[in-house]
């Protein structure tokens, strides 16, 4: 994935979570279909935002004829690993250890989190060794 890809605002993410949801490619009208519920999107509005995500490189559109076909440029799986990275880096210090920490200090964390992190954590162990 590209290092330059621009941060997406909470619009955007909602609609790079609608695409990523769908089998591409999507038409604007199957995304604010997808999108109802969320917000009263303007097919105006919609448009607009689908074209600054393609100018950011999340979208790829195609012209089939009178239609605009869309499909992600980037994977939902990227854009996570990247949006985490980034996030852990800015308020943690690149630290997982103070982030768990500080879930489970203001109560954020429930014992069934702490034993599916658990659980997790034994998982990776128990696959080095293998």
């Amino acid at each position: 994935m590209a290092g330059t890809l621009k941060r997406l605002g909470d619009a955007e993410l909602e609609i790079m979570q609608a695409v990523w949801s769908e089998e591409p490619p999507l038409t604007s009208v199957a995304i604010r279909k997808k999108l109802e519920g969320q917000r009263d999107w303007p097919l105006s509005t919609l448009m607009t935002s689908l074209s600054r995500l393609e100018d950011k490189g999340y979208l790829v559109c195609e012209r089939n004829g009178g239609t605009n076909l869309y499909f992600p440029a980037v994977s939902e799986n990227d854009y996570k690993a990247k949006a985490s990275a980034s996030f852990l880096k800015k308020l943690y210090n690149s630290s997982a250890q103070s982030l768990v920490a500080t879930l489970y200090d203001n109560r954020m964390l429930g014992e069934s989190d702490i034993k599916e992190l658990r659980d997790y954590l034994d998982g990776l162990e128990s696959e080095r060794r293998d």
